[in-house]
């Protein structure tokens, strides 16, 4: 029997091989956003923790030099917060990019598994004609070897 080949079949490996690539990169954009995140998460908590401390110096005895300490921590979190936030903007764009990339490289590999299966559906389209031929020409020929047999 004929062994099917699928003349494009390495350009199909290639597109496999690129979108196990941008899985990966794909994964890593993801990894780094989630990261950014978490660091997004400490800085709020370290700044509700000062604004919580700021809160309870201000109750009894005051202590002027640790709420100035206070206050200016406070503000340098402030300033970590709006520049993680830029971070995980990025973070979020660059995973955004990298999901769109995935999806491009997963459609065409699709594409070429369709027109994979689309050739090997022909291939045996073609061995059942080829079988229905000998078929026939099986079936005609001891057709007419039984006729002359009779004459």
């Amino acid at each position: 029997m004929a062994k099917f080949v699928y003349r494009m079949q390495n350009i199909l490996e290639l597109k496999k091989k690129i979108e196990e690539q941008e899985k990966a990169n794909f994964g890593m954009a993801t990894a780094r956003y989630n990261e950014e995140q978490q660091k997004l998460r400490d800085i709020m908590i370290k700044q509700a923790g000062y604004e919580r401390q700021l809160r309870e110096l201000t109750v009894g005895d005051i202590d002027i030099k640790e709420i100035k300490t206070c206050k200016n921590a406070i503000a340098s979190m402030k300033v970590a917060l709006r520049a993680q936030m830029i971070e995980v903007s990025k973070a979020q764009k660059a995973m955004e990019n990298a999901r769109k990339k995935l999806n491009a490289v997963m459609m065409e590999r699709k594409m070429h598994e369709k027109l994979r299966e689309h050739a090997f559906e022909e291939f045996l389209d073609e061995i059942d004609r080829e079988e229905s031929k000998i078929t026939d020409e099986l079936v005609s020929y001891t057709y007419f070897n039984t006729e002359n047999e009779r004459e």
